[in-house]
C-alpha cells in the first residue's frame, strides 16, 4: 500500500505542476468497499462532473500505476471545492504533497474506514510559471 500511496503523492505533485493545485487529493477506503479505494479530488480547475478532468486524472493513473495497483482503485470522485466534505477534511488535515493517514471518519455522507490524504488545503498552489 505504501508504494501506491507514494506513487499517488508523486502523481498529485505532477498534476499540480501541470494543471494547478488541489484543494483535496486523497485515497479513501469506504466501509462498504472491500479493499477498493476511491481517489477523491477537488481543485479550482474543475467541477464535480468535469469529464475532461476525470479523463485526465484517469489517464495519469493508468500511465503511472501497475495493473495490480489500478485494480485496487474503485473509482475517481471529483468534488466541488465548496463541498462540505472537502471543508471537513481541511479542518482535520493541512498538508500538501505528503501523506496523512486517517482512520474511521464520517465525511461525504459515508463512513471512511481508512484514508490517505495527500493534499488538503484551503488555497491551492498556483500553476507553476511556464506550465500550460
Amino acid at each position: 500500500m505504501n508504494e501506491l500511496v507514494d506513487k499517488l503523492v508523486a502523481l498529485e505533485r505532477n498534476i499540480s505542476n501541470e494543471k494547478g493545485g488541489f484543494y483535496l487529493f486523497a485515497l479513501f477506503l469506504r466501509e462498504d468497499s472491500p479493499n477498493k479505494w476511491d481517489v477523491v479530488a477537488a481543485a479550482p480547475w474543475f467541477k464535480a462532473h468535469d469529464r475532461q478532468a476525470l479523463d485526465f486524472i484517469a489517464k495519469e493513473l493508468q500511465s503511472n500505476l501497475r495493473t495490480d495497483e489500478l485494480v485496487s482503485i474503485s473509482r475517481i470522485v471529483l468534488v466541488d471545492d465548496d463541498n462540505p466534505g472537502v471543508h471537513a477534511i481541511q479542518r482535520m488535515v493541512r498538508i500538501e504533497h505528503g501523506t496523512v493517514e486517517l482512520l474511521d471518519n464520517f465525511v461525504f455522507g459515508m463512513h471512511i474506514k481508512h484514508a490517505y490524504v495527500i493534499t488538503s488545503k484551503r488555497e491551492p498552489t498556483p500553476l507553476s510559471a511556464g506550465a500550460s
